[in-house]
């Protein structure tokens, strides 16, 4: 059995309205953490989108 490898990364607009995107890859569940940490921080607009390996999202 394969298991497949998915890779989630950020975009979002932080509180200066200027677009951001995340440098790193995360699971899922750590994704989802990070989202939810960036809304609470005041950011708007973020996303969670699915990368490959070495690939970064375009904020």
């Amino acid at each position: 059995m394969a298991i497949t490898m998915t890779c989630h990364s950020l975009t979002w607009t932080d509180r200066d309205g200027i677009p951001q995107a995340s440098v790193v890859s995360y699971d899922r569940p750590s994704a989802d953490h990070r989202k939810t940490r960036l809304e609470g921080e005041g950011c708007t607009n973020a996303q969670i989108v699915e990368t490959k390996p070495g690939e970064l999202p375009k904020a």
